[in-house]
């Protein structure tokens, strides 16, 4: 069974009406991303972060996949699919997508400060201040924040150098590290981007362009793919 990789962005979670995290319906926009998602921003005002992540929490409990996140769901039929997420949502999960990695998080789990290894999963969309772990420290949003490490790269990298096909979806592929993934990918494999600003990337060999959003182009892309 050959291997398709799908790198998915904020594209594909915008037509299930998840505000990007620069719009957020510009509630947050007289702020800048350091004052809501670093830890500096933590350290100087913990509730104004949560706040900020339990509104994105509240909105995710409001929104249902679309067509494009069912669409990669078919594709398993035919093909051993692996998602690489930059988005935090569990839109893939609830549509029926098996093999998810989440580069930069998850919105509903929540994590220890004290010991990283401690996660746990929200069944409500707030967190506040005094909402501790077992080892009796605050929770934070189990999310990687700017000037973070990303745990999962290394998984992630590797996951792409095996793809028979990739198909990226939904995201400029320019914030680093995730955007460096479909450089691990073979040269010689077909690989597909669906985006309605989508432009060539430099040095790509063997890339199909579709200037479509996600609900319409990743859906006519899967039929391809299963008839072909």
């Amino acid at each position: 069974m050959k291997k398709i990789v799908v790198l998915t962005g904020a594209g594909i979670s915008a037509e299930s009406g998840i505000s990007t995290f620069r719009d957020s319906n510009g509630l947050w926009k007289k702020y800048r991303f350091e004052e809501l998602a670093s830890p500096g921003a933590w350290a100087r005002n913990p509730e104004l972060v949560l706040e900020f992540y339990n509104m994105r929490r509240k909105q995710l409990f409001e929104v249902k996949p679309n067509a494009a996140h069912y669409a990669l769901v078919e594709l398993e039929s035919k093909y051993d699919v692996q998602i690489i997420t930059q988005n935090v949502d569990d839109l893939h999960e609830r549509a029926g997508s098996k093999n998810v990695l989440h580069l930069h998080g998850e919105l509903k789990k929540v994590r220890s400060t004290v010991d990283s290894g401690l996660v746990y999963e929200l069944d409500h969309w707030e967190l506040k201040l005094g909402d501790k772990c077992e080892k009796g420290s605050q929770l934070r949003p189990h999310i990687v924040w700017f000037g973070e490490a990303v745990p999962m790269i290394g998984s992630a990298a590797e996951i792409a150098s095996t793809a028979d096909i990739v198909i990226v979806i939904g995201t400029s592929m320019v914030v680093y590290p995730a955007a460096g993934l479909i450089g691990y990918a073979k040269s010689d494999i077909p690989k597909y981007y669906v985006d309605p600003k989508a432009s060539h990337f430099g040095g790509v060999s063997n890339l199909t362009v579709i200037e479509k959003k996600a609900g319409s182009g990743v859906p006519e892309l899967v039929r391809q793919l299963l008839e072909g």
